[in-house]
């Protein structure tokens, strides 16, 4: 999802840029000032509670101002981004506005800000004046109006320029040469908008099949820990003796050492639209680690699919596997098969508990073709990506 909060001083082209910007990427336009006259003129509970504090001189409350927000996001929620323009306006709104985005498991992608020169801007607000017919445009007070957007403006920069998210354009120069800036800081953005998948689910469930058709269809990076160590194994290294035992009697590798090859391997991609994770994170502990190396790159968990397949299903797979050159080492007997999903149950099915609580979790029926199985794991990677981008 691209959301976008623009800014500029009275005078830049916001609204003529907002209306281009909503055009090219198909927008939802969430401006507070129309939304309150929009709630004021309809009569709402909302409304009228910020009618009687204008009534009174007042400034309308954040606390009335987020649920305005909230219900106007939330009624646009199959947008495919939110253009803000007029909000955030204070330090505390900025940390409003990205409790509100969290909701929809979404954040703001990029706050634009029209640079334009004090002179320049005079000059246009007052051109303006003379077809406004507003008696109030005059240097003064078209004066005091620049200064108090400095003023109240610049902790907000400040506080996106902290997080990196701060794209200042040059808003002067012709119409179209002022978006086509707009439009190189937002391609940028979109670009660094990686879409990083963990696909779960019991050994058997035919993750690495599925997973491997999502990377090809997005164009993610396939990251799976259990190919990069059967890799490791081969290569006869020093690591591969670590690696063995824990293979053979189908444990857990130590954290360590997973760690240490899936950053090697993001390290290999550092230009990835984004990843797609089979067979990590495995424990509780893994979740908070991916959490970390993925926070590193600026990025995090889009989602998890959870591909479900009944456990005497996978049994049956697993045993048939065994006797295939796909084989795995713990696929050997009955025994090491039920014991390396024992240790599923035991170790992995917390990490879903915690990515609940965070992402979107979707759960998918893994039972079927292959293609089956596919188009019901594509619509929840396809909701994602338009959320992502």
């Amino acid at each position: 999802m691209l959301n976008i909060a623009l800014f500029g001083p009275p005078g830049a082209g916001k609204g003529t840029q907002s209306a281009l910007i909503m055009q090219k990427y198909n927008l939802s336009y969430i401006a507070t000032g129309d939304i309150l006259r929009q709630e004021i003129a309809g009569g709402s509970k909302l409304g009228l509670e910020a009618q009687k504090i204008i009534s009174e001189g007042g400034l309308v409350s954040d606390e009335i101002i987020v649920q305005i927000l909230e219900e106007r996001i939330k009624a646009n929620h199959t947008s495919e981004g939110f253009l803000f323009d007029g909000f955030p306006r204070t330090y505390i709104q900025a940390y409003i506005l990205d409790g509100l985005l969290s909701k929809m498991h979404t954040s703001l992608t990029s706050l634009i800000s029209l640079e334009v020169e004090r002179p320049e801007a005079m000059k246009r607000l007052l051109e303006r004046a003379k077809t406004s017919g507003r008696m109030d445009d005059n240097e003064a007070v078209i004066l005091n109006r620049l200064n108090e957007y400095d003023q109240k403006t610049l902790p907000v920069l400040n506080f996106y320029k902290d997080l990196g998210m701060h794209a200042p354009v040059n808003g002067q120069g012709t119409v179209d040469e002022v978006f086509g800036r707009i439009e190189g800081q937002i391609e940028m953005a979109l670009a660094k908008s990686q879409m990083n998948i963990v696909l779960f689910g019991y050994p058997g469930a035919g993750r690495a099949t599925q997973a491997r058709k999502l990377a090809e269809e997005f164009g993610l990076t396939y990251l799976a820990t259990g190919e990069m160590l059967t890799a490791e194994l081969k290569s006869q290294g020093e690591l591969s003796k670590i690696i063995e035992p824990h293979i053979k009697e189908g444990t857990l590798v130590p954290d360590e050492l997973i760690v240490r090859l899936i950053e090697k391997n993001i390290k290999e991609h550092p230009h990835s639209k984004g990843y797609i994770f089979k067979g990590f994170p495995r424990t509780l502990v893994q979740a908070y680690i991916l959490d970390g190396l993925l926070r590193k790159q600026g990025t995090k968990i889009s989602c998890i699919i959870n591909m479900e397949v009944p456990i005497l299903e996978l049994v049956k797979r697993l045993d048939e596997r065994g006797k295939t050159v796909h084989r795995m080492p713990y696929d050997v007997s009955t025994q090491t098969i039920v014991k390396r999903l024992e240790m599923h149950e035991k170790k992995t099915l917390p990490v879903l508990d915690y990515y609940q609580k965070t992402v979107n979790v979707y759960h998918v029926n893994g039972e079927g073709t292959v293609e089956e199985v596919y188009q019901r794991v594509l619509q929840p990677a396809r909701e994602t990506y338009r959320t992502v981008r």
